[in-house]
């Protein structure tokens, strides 16, 4: 099933796995970059936010390297996610194993393909994540989280 949701395009018809899809309007570079740097990341993270709340990020751009980035509205209510890198081909393509935990504790381990295509009017990024436990977990990373990062991607890179 193919679902539009928040601009971008999710299809949830396989119960473990998400795709999602958002054209960006910048080159395949300038968005690889904008999802892979952690300084520009910081910016992104919080660019709707209505009071700032807690970024960190670190960010070891290897095959094998990690990305550790804390996020939430005040220290007491944290999300964690690790990333680490298996593939990295600048700017085509990134793939990660992504172990994130909510602020109650509870973790969850999937694997994270994106690619960045060169299209017109900039770079459609495509995420293929697998892995979930459930699907209403998948449905949420489908309808709020990747509807989140595309929206603030997007915003970030439309100001620039």
């Amino acid at each position: 099933m193919t679902e539009q949701i928040g601009g971008a395009t999710a299809d949830t018809t396989e119960a473990i796995e998400l795709r999602a899809e958002r054209t960006l309007p910048a080159t395949p570079e300038e968005v690889f970059d904008a999802y892979t740097d952690a300084e520009q990341q910081k910016i992104w993270f919080s660019i709707l936010d209505e009071e700032p709340g807690v970024v960190e990020i670190e960010v070891d751009l290897r095959v094998g390297g990690r990305q550790v980035a804390v996020w939430g509205p005040d220290r007491d209510t944290l999300f964690r996610e690790e990333q680490v890198f298996l593939e990295i081909d600048r700017p085509r393509r990134l793939v990660t194993e992504s172990t994130g935990s909510d602020p109650s504790g509870q973790t969850m381990t999937t694997r994270i393909v994106v690619t960045f295509e060169p299209v017109d009017g900039g770079t459609l990024m495509s995420v293929v994540q697998s892995g979930f436990p459930t699907p209403e977990i998948r449905d949420f990373f489908a309808s709020q989280a990747w509807v989140g990062a595309f929206d603030r991607i997007e915003t970030y890179l439309a100001r620039r």
